[in-house]
């Protein structure tokens, strides 16, 4: 290549004009000065291929092509030089070898590792993001060191790991700053609470942190922490400061932590979470069609309590009405999840406000208008007990006690048939477990709605807590009700072609 030949011109004649004695590590240093800025970014990405610092590879290049000149044989490799990497300049065909053989990859990804006991799945994410094809460079905090090893890291990432700021090998040329900005994306797996606080208060006291303060580029952080350290003040305060900086945050996960008999909100999120979240950064943006709409959606079950420890409810495990919330937010909406108790987590982007009741729910939705796109994938329970017991209710002589009911609000034909502040589109779900599409067209007429989504909910089909489903889509035209039959999907599916056909739908309908 043409700047391999210059950068080749550069090190021969800086060589030949030197006297003998001077040492290759002061014409490296010399060498990298007076080169333009190309030839420095080419010579950055040829050393980190050969796991060296710049100056290193110039030293290579320097006694290679003085050998090469005055017919010397082979060089041999010097003092804490790797003898599997000679660093060949050019070979008898003219190819040049000292790159991979490998096509570079077109991301390059700085990863920082935390010191926490997560620093192990650091090491599963490095080949994550190398599947997506990712070039990393890994940073290890000291107290990162104490749970994995640079050896571990550079092995799994085929790159140099780097580990201290005061690291004469790649210092000489501020070698934080490359790591800083020879790259697409940083990201900081663990992140943990002290970590998170110096990038906060702007410290750079080590390597990990000077990075991230001298960086231009975006950063992805994935929390780990003990549950009371995330929700600590301290820490709040930190992540405001953080997200308001522009600072993005992948988690942290609820669960079980390492400590014995600690669990919660704080466990990092897994491998592929991150990747997949860093993926995000460079991969072509999806399109947003629901961009500036705003979406309420209800999820799950409703609980109506009999006595303080019974109730009435629905076998509803809430995953169709989050995937929907999921896919809208994907589509650019801004949406209001508004969830009975299930055991999930609020997708990334979602406002969850979380009831128990039928009552409850009626409430937060008609506190959450005005929305465009109302959709009722909630399972509320028809009837509640007239009566709660205050106390729990005994076993009696005289059999069991009596239960008056009375019927819920019906949340979907109350905002249906609304006058002010009524949604655009109004789409209910009717699960049956007979004459699916008759009952759902008569659903369709008495709530008032514009759509229903209808499925079979028998036992048999598995759809109750399952994560398929068959859906019909029922929607009102001017004389007649369309109705659209959609095979069996998963209920990611399911919402995404929702979504896509609201979307159809209301491009049509746009002012």
């Amino acid at each position: 290549m043409q700047c391999g030949r210059e950068l080749r011109w550069h090190c021969v004649h800086g060589l030949l004009a030197l006297p003998a004695s001077v040492n290759l590590r002061v014409m490296a240093n010399l060498t990298i000065r007076k080169l333009d800025d190309a030839l420095k970014a080419e010579l950055r990405q040829r050393a980190a291929a050969n796991g060296r610092s710049m100056e290193d590879e110039v030293r290579v290049i320097l006694r290679d092509v003085c050998h090469k000149r005055h017919g010397f044989a082979a060089s041999f490799p010097q003092p804490g030089e790797d003898p599997a990497a000679p660093g060949k300049i050019e070979s008898s065909s003219g190819k040049d070898e000292g790159f991979p053989s490998e096509p570079a990859a077109s991301v390059r990804i700085t990863l920082i590792v935390g010191g926490g006991i997560a620093a192990y799945k650091a090491m599963d994410l490095i080949r994550r993001l190398k599947e997506r094809g990712a070039e990393v460079r890994v940073v290890l905090t000291r107290a990162a060191q104490q749970f994995v090893t640079p050896l571990t890291a550079s092995a799994l990432s085929h790159q140099r790991c780097y580990t201290d700021l005061f690291d004469p090998q790649s210092e000489f040329d501020a070698g934080h700053i490359r790591l800083a900005r020879d790259c697409d994306l940083i990201v900081v797996a663990p992140a943990t609470a002290d970590l998170m606080a110096k990038i906060a208060g702007g410290h750079a006291d080590d390597l990990a942190t000077a990075i991230l303060l001298a960086t231009n580029r975006q950063i992805l952080l994935a929390p780990a922490m003990n549950p009371l350290m995330w929700n600590n003040a301290a820490t709040r305060r930190n992540v405001d400061q953080l997200k308001r900086d522009g600072v993005a945050l992948v988690g942290p996960n609820a669960g079980e932590m390492a400590e014995r008999g600690e669990a919660g909100t704080g466990r990092m999120a897994e491998p592929i979470e991150i990747a997949a979240a860093a993926q995000a950064f460079w991969t072509p943006q999806p399109q947003r069609p629901l961009l500036g709409r705003r979406v309420l959606i209800t999820a799950g079950p409703t609980h109506e309590p009999i006595d303080p420890v019974r109730y009435i409810a629905n076998r509803s495990s809430g995953k169709q009405g989050y995937a929907i919330a999921a896919a809208a937010a994907a589509a650019g909406a801004e949406v209001v999840l508004i969830s009975g108790p299930v055991d999930l987590r609020a997708p990334d982007g979602v406002t969850l406000t979380r009831v128990e009741s039928a009552r409850e729910m009626l409430d937060a939705v008609q506190a959450a208008l005005p929305t465009d796109i109302a959709i009722f994938a909630a399972a509320v329970a028809d009837w509640r007990v007239e009566s709660e017991g205050g106390q729990k209710i005994k076993k009696g002589a005289g059999g069991p006690p009596p239960l008056q009911l009375t019927e819920n609000p019906d949340i979907l034909a109350t905002i249906s048939k609304r006058g002010e502040n009524r949604p655009n589109l109004v789409i209910g779900f009717a699960a049956e477990t007979e004459n699916l599409l008759d009952n759902a067209r008569a659903k369709l007429a008495r709530k008032g709605c514009d759509w229903i989504v209808a499925n079979d909910v028998s036992p048999a089909t598995g759809v109750m807590g399952g994560d398929r489903n068959t859906v019909h889509l029922l929607m009102n035209a001017t004389d007649a009700v369309d109705v659209e039959s959609w095979p069996l999907m998963t209920k990611d599916e399911v919402a995404s072609a929702l979504v896509a056909r609201i979307a159809q739908t209301m491009e049509v309908h746009a002012p």
